[in-house]
């Protein structure tokens, strides 16, 4: 995948993250997708059980921000350094983590989530 192509994609993927609209984002998602993040460390096969995930995962986080920092090309897709701003509470917390995201015919395949939980769950009552 070229730069280009890859920050083309990332300009279009990443805001569907925020607004709670699920069935915006699963669009960007493969039928046989494998999804892994901090949440769900054995991850997440398939279209359908991914929806019900963003469902619940995007209804707690309505107003999140993403923001691209680096795209990084990759034979298969890239890596995207990431900046997301997460309200929690009367708070916004400030995470830097990583995706990898594969790709075929325009659909994520595979997407893991890597970045540091703790100051989100510092949060947890």
């Amino acid at each position: 995948m070229t730069h280009e192509d890859a920050k083309k994609f990332t300009s279009i993927w990443l805001p569907a993250w925020t607004g709670n609209n699920p069935e915006k984002l699963i669009e960007f998602y493969s039928d046989d997708v494998f999804y892994v993040d901090p949440a769900v460390p054995q991850g997440i096969k398939g279209r359908e059980p991914l929806l019900v995930y963003f469902e619940k995962l995007l209804t707690k986080n309505p107003n999140w921000v993403w923001t691209a920092i680096e795209i990084f090309p990759t034979e298969r897709g890239f890596h995207l350094k990431w900046l997301a701003k997460i309200s929690i509470e009367s708070k916004v917390v400030e995470c830097v983590g990583v995706d990898i995201v594969e790709l075929c015919d325009g659909l994520i395949t595979r997407n893991e989530v890597y970045f540091d939980r703790s100051a989100l769950l510092s949060f947890k009552k």
